[in-house]
């Protein structure tokens, strides 16, 4: 028996009792009414109604006589109900159903459930053709009770979305990761399951639902599942893992087997199992062998980070994908830059995310770094590293930033020098410094003598209008300074 019933079944008792009457939760019908207009209404001030409620179709009209309904009845009333939720209101009402035996007779149950987006109206009338429950009857909303719904309707995010059907508390605990949830956030695991239930509830991994159950949200699920494949609507959006043999996708590729876990509580080894498959160099400081990984493990940190949190769930079939090369690292996730956004403006401004509750909750996990700092901070441990620039790309449906391996200034392409160029301003701009021929040289590893080479560079990068003199009015190169041509 589905858990909404029990608390129809409660209702039902309630309103057949000393005093039969019909209750803004609960309406008694006999039969379907012909009238579709009537049943439009319902559905309509049933979907507005906190909660939502129910109808129940077998007991007559007003004497709350249970009479039951035959099985073609109960077709019927389903088959015409769900089109009309589906097709007679806009927005479309979600309904469940279910039969009942009630005083040796076989009731026909209907749940409409509250729409997060109010008001619920007829369709193609307008929203001041909405209706409301009062009183135990369905009546037309008044325009003060149109503003309210207004005012308490909301599009849903993609995380506060169930991710499943309702859950038990045996179960919701079951299927999420509760003791690495704890260990993330440095806390002790809940004493008891009711503890835990609560602390969820805080998180928003999960949510009541009147009395009856839990259900898991996409945040819950997404974040700390045991194992997405519990959760179909999600299941796909594990990361996906593909090395390649050579620099490109012709070379020959292995596909990893897909991260199974939810983001938070796998992050630790998913980075661990990256970094295991990627080059390092042995170092022998103070004569003690030390492995020194080929990529910064702060910006595979950062950059795995936001390819999850900044993905667009909508993108029905697709998740993130890292791809190793033998040259460089490609991090893909779903959906294109937002239009808000620029990509010369992405290093050291704060973030929009699709994400925001996803994103709050990997910076409250200590798995990425404070708004607008992760990507200043990839820049740094890139520059630091001798690495060539970031490159990040933004196409119709995905976002990709790539990591490449070492390089000589010699082997870069005019491009790639331009925009290390770019990035090395935009991080000392950050710190409060100006680009000059000396500390760019310093950051390709050139000597003095290259200096005539890398003022032609700049000069390039000026012309390109990514940089500009930070005084237009000095003559002198030897001792000029320069900044991003945003600063």
């Amino acid at each position: 028996m589905k858990i909404w019933v029990h608390h129809c079944q409660e209702l039902l008792d309630h309103t057949l009792g000393l005093l039969p009457q019909e209750i803004d939760a609960l309406d008694w019908k006999q039969d379907i009414s012909p009238n579709k207009e009537r049943l439009k209404e319902h559905l309509s001030a049933f979907a507005n109604l906190p909660g939502g409620g129910y109808l129940v179709f077998g007991v007559s009209e007003p004497s709350g006589v249970v009479t039951g309904v035959t099985p073609e009845q109960a077709r019927t009333i389903v088959d015409r109900l769900t089109n009309l939720a589906r097709e007679a209101l806009e927005p479309p009402v979600h309904i469940d159903h279910s039969p009942l035996e009630y005083q040796g007779a076989a009731l026909q149950l209907v749940q409409i459930k509250e729409s997060p987006i109010k008001p619920v109206g007829i369709r193609g009338r307008g929203l001041e053709e909405a209706y409301v429950r009062s009183g135990g009857s369905t009546r037309k909303a008044t325009r003060q009770e149109i503003a309210g719904l207004m005012l308490n309707s909301h599009t849903p995010r993609w995380e506060d979305l169930r991710a499943g059907p309702l859950r038990t508390k045996e179960e919701a605990l079951a299927l999420l990761d509760v003791e690495k949830v704890a260990k993330l956030l440095g806390k002790p695991r809940p004493v008891d399951s009711d503890s835990a239930i609560e602390w969820l509830l805080g998180l928003r991994f999960i949510e009541r639902y009147n009395g009856q159950g839990f259900y898991i949200t996409h945040l819950g699920a997404i974040s700390a599942a045991r194992n997405l494949e519990d959760f179909p609507d999600i299941a796909r959006k594990a990361v996906r893992i593909i090395q390649y043999q050579g620099t490109s996708k012709t070379s020959g590729s292995k596909e990893l087997p897909s991260r199974s876990r939810g983001y938070a509580v796998d992050f630790e080894e998913l980075i661990a199992f990256i970094s295991a498959l990627l080059p390092s160099s042995e170092h022998f400081p103070g004569g003690i062998r030390k492995n020194i990984p080929l990529y910064p493990e702060i910006a595979l940190r950062e950059l795995i980070a936001n390819a999850l949190i900044h993905q667009d769930f909508s993108v029905s079939g697709a998740s993130p994908i890292i791809a190793l090369y033998s040259d460089r690292i490609e991090i893909t996730n779903p959906g294109a830059l937002l239009p808000s956004k620029s990509i010369r403006r992405l290093i050291g401004t704060t973030p929009e995310s699709r994400n925001e509750r996803l994103a709050k909750q990997f910076r409250q996990f200590g798995l990425c770094e404070e708004q607008g700092s992760g990507l200043l901070k990839t820049l740094t441990a890139i520059e630091d590293a001798g690495l060539p620039p970031l490159i990040l790309q933004s196409t119709d449906n995905s976002f990709r930033a790539i990591l490449q391996s070492p390089r000589d200034f010699s082997k870069m392409s005019p491009q790639e020098r331009m925009e290390t160029c770019y990035q090395h301003a935009v991080r000392l701009w950050f710190e409060s410094q100006s680009l000059t021929n000396a500390s760019l040289r310093e950051r390709l590893r050139l000597s003095e003598r290259q200096r005539p080479q890398i003022s032609v560079l700049i000069r390039e990068t000026v012309a390109a209008g990514l940089l500009k003199p930070k005084d237009p009015e000095n003559r002198s190169t030897k001792f000029a300074e320069y900044l991003p041509a945003w600063a």
